[in-house]
C-alpha cells in the first residue's frame, strides 16, 4: 500500500475531539501526533516523500548542506548506477560521476562492484563499503563530497574479509583516521586505518550473533533467506558524537551493544575488547540504525516502522507504516530528520526465492522524530 495518505496536523478543538490520529480511513497505522502538533512544524513521527525511485535504493546519506546521497541495492541486480544523488523526486544521477559505475555488468577495480553501506563523515567526506560480490574483494572508497574527487579507495586483506564476505555497514571517524564496518557473513567488527589500509577483525562473540529467539516475521510471514530461517548477524553499526563509543547489533536481535572505540582503534586483544562490551538497550528486528545526541534510532523490519532508545533505556515506536515495507537504511540529517531508504527487499530473491517479486516504486522517506 504505497499510496498512503500523510499524515495530517490537527488544530485547535478539533485536534482534542478528534485524538490527532491520522491516517485512520485509509488503513494505514501511524502513530497518533501528540500535543505538538498543534505547534508551528513537523508532527512527532510525520513522514514526507524525498525520493520515488524504479530501482532499489540501499543506505541513505545526507550532508549538513542537505544533499541526499544513496547507494542502489546489489540484490536489485546488475545497473547501470551503484551510487546516486538524489536530485528530485523522480530523478537521481550517477555521482562523482559515470565513470565510476560499472555499465553493463563489466565490473572491475577502476568502478563499483557492491556498494552497500554509506556513510558522511561532517568533515566533507562520503564514504561508501563496497563488498565486491563479483570481483571477490571488499573495498572502502572515499570521496570528497564538494569536488567528486576519489579521497581514497582501500581493498582489505583477504585474511580480513575473505572471498564471500559480506561488509554491509560502517561509521567512519575521520578526525581520527579510522572507519569502524561490520561484516553480517562471517560476523565480526572490522576497524580500517585510513591513512595506510591496515585493518583488524574482532569476532568469535555472542553479541555479533543472530539471537536464536530473534524471528524476521513480515506481515505474519517468516521471512527466510537463500531457503531457511533468516538468521542475520552483527549488521547495523554506529558512532556515538565524540567518537568515542562503537554502538552495535545483529540484524536479527533485540540487543544493542557497546564497545569503546579506543580498544578497536589500537587493536586491543579480542578478551580485552569482550570484557569491555555492554548491552545498551533493546532494539527491534533492524537491518539499519543511527545514533546522534545520544539517541538511537532503528528500523523495524517485523512492524513497518521506525523505533528509537534513548538516555533513559526505553525502545518506543516512533512510526508505524505500511509504506515502511522493509525500512532499509537510516541517517539522521543535520536539520533534524530521519531519512530512511524503503526498498521491498523481501521480495528480493534470496528472501522469496525464485523471481523478483518487488512491485516498484521504492522510496527514500524522511521522519520527524521529536515531539518537540
Amino acid at each position: 500500500m504505497h499510496n498512503a495518505v500523510r499524515s495530517t496536523r490537527y488544530l485547535g478543538v478539533f485536534a482534542l475531539l478528534s485524538g490527532l490520529l491520522t491516517g485512520c480511513a485509509t488503513g494505514h497505522s501511524t502513530l497518533p501526533a501528540t500535543t505538538s502538533s498543534l505547534k508551528p512544524g513537523p508532527a512527532y513521527g510525520e513522514m514526507r516523500s524525498v525520493a520515488v525511485m524504479q530501482i532499489r535504493p540501499g543506505n541513505v546519506a545526507v550532508t549538513p548542506a542537505g544533499r541526499v546521497f544513496a547507494t542502489i541495492h546489489p540484490m536489485d541486480g546488475d545497473h547501470d548506477v551503484q551510487l546516486v544523488e538524489i536530485t528530485g523526486q523522480n530523478s537521481y544521477r550517477a555521482w562523482p560521476s559515470p565513470a565510476f559505475q560499472t555499465h553493463a555488468g563489466r565490473y572491475s577495480d577502476a568502478t563499483t562492484d557492491s556498494p552497500l553501506g554509506i556513510y558522511q563523515d561532517g568533515q566533507g567526506g562520503l564514504w561508501i563499503t563496497d563488498m565486491g560480490l563479483h570481483l571477490g574483494k571488499t573495498r572502502l572508497w572515499g570521496f570528497d563530497i564538494a569536488s567528486g574527487k576519489l579521497i581514497t579507495k582501500l581493498t582489505l586483506p583477504t585474511d580480513i574479509a575473505p572471498e564471500g564476505s559480506f561488509v554491509q555497514d560502517l561509521a567512519v571517524d575521520r578526525s581520527r583516521g579510522v572507519a569502524y564496518l561490520a561484516d553480517i557473513a562471517n560476523p565480526g567488527l572490522i576497524t580500517v586505518d585510513l591513512a595506510s589500509g591496515e585493518a583488524s577483525r574482532f569476532s568469535q562473540h555472542a553479541a555479533l550473533q543472530a539471537e536464536p529467539d530473534a524471528t524476521l516475521k513480515i506481515d505474519g510471514r517468516d521471512i527466510p533467506f537463500n531457503g531457511k530461517p533468516a538468521k542475520v548477524g552483527v549488521d547495523p553499526i554506529t558512532l556515538s558524537d565524540d567518537g568515542e563509543t562503537v554502538f552495535f547489533g545483529a540484524m536479527t536481535g533485540h540487543s544493542w551493544y557497546s564497545v569503546p572505540a579506543r580498544l578497536l582503534r589500537e587493536g586491543a586483544d579480542h578478551d580485552t575488547i569482550a570484557a569491555a562490551i555492554t548491552r545498551v538497550g533493546d532494539k527491534p528486528i533492524s537491518d539499519g540504525a543511527d545514533t546522534a545526541g545520544g539517541i538511537h534510532y532503528f528500523t523495524n523490519l517485523n512492524q513497518h516502522g521506525l523505533d528509537v532508545l534513548r538516555a533513559d533505556g526505553k525502545l518506543t515506536p516512533l512510526v508505524r507504516d505500511e509504506r515502511l515495507d522493509w525500512p532499509d537504511g537510516v541517517r539522521m540529517a543535520a536539520d533534524g530528520w530521519l531519512y530512511v531508504t524503503v526498498n521491498q527487499l523481501d521480495s528480493t530473491p534470496p528472501f522469496a526465492g525464485g523471481e523478483d517479486e518487488g512491485q516498484p516504486p521504492y522510496h527514500i522517506y524522511k521522519v520527524w522524530p521529536t515531539d518537540d
